[in-house]
């Protein structure tokens, strides 16, 4: 759906450079499935099972730091909203916030690898930060004002 967007709005170098970042990441994605559908073994094993790797969030990391240089700082909680782009990219960060909080869940339970946990929570972030940028730098995101409906 994103793409889709992205597709529909704008070809520019930016656009192209997300959603090719977006591919990237529903391929770790994937990954990180097969790192969740795979028991933490105590034996060795025949096979190597996949799982998400330290410079997978790296990675994350760096493309946070990277968008985010654009951006000024926040001074207000913002809703989500603004521009297609950005209101589907933070449905997207909710759905990744709501699997964070099950993968911690089944963390006190099974043994995981702890570091698809903190991929999640990277990835939430990079969203986040990329709502931000499809709202033109945040110039256009949607401003939470305390009390507005109290009047």
């Amino acid at each position: 759906m994103v793409f889709f967007c992205l597709n529909k709005e704008n070809s520019n170098l930016l656009h192209i450079e997300i959603k090719n970042l977006i591919r990237e990441i529903q391929n770790d994605l994937f990954d990180l499935g097969a790192d969740l559908a795979t028991p933490i073994s105590k034996e060795k094993e025949k096979y190597p099972a996949l799982r998400i790797k330290k410079g997978q969030i790296d990675k994350i990391e760096n493309k946070i730091d990277y968008y985010n240089k654009s951006l000024k700082p926040l001074t207000s909680f913002i809703l989500p909203g603004g521009s297609e782009a950005s209101t589907l990219l933070h449905q997207s960060r909710t759905i990744a916030r709501r699997a964070e909080r099950d993968i911690s869940l089944l963390s006190s339970i099974e043994d995981i690898n702890i570091q698809s946990l903190i991929y999640l929570n990277r990835l939430s972030d990079l969203l986040f930060v990329l709502c931000r940028v499809f709202n033109e730098n945040g110039l256009k995101d949607v401003l939470w004002i305390p009390g507005l409906n109290q009047k």
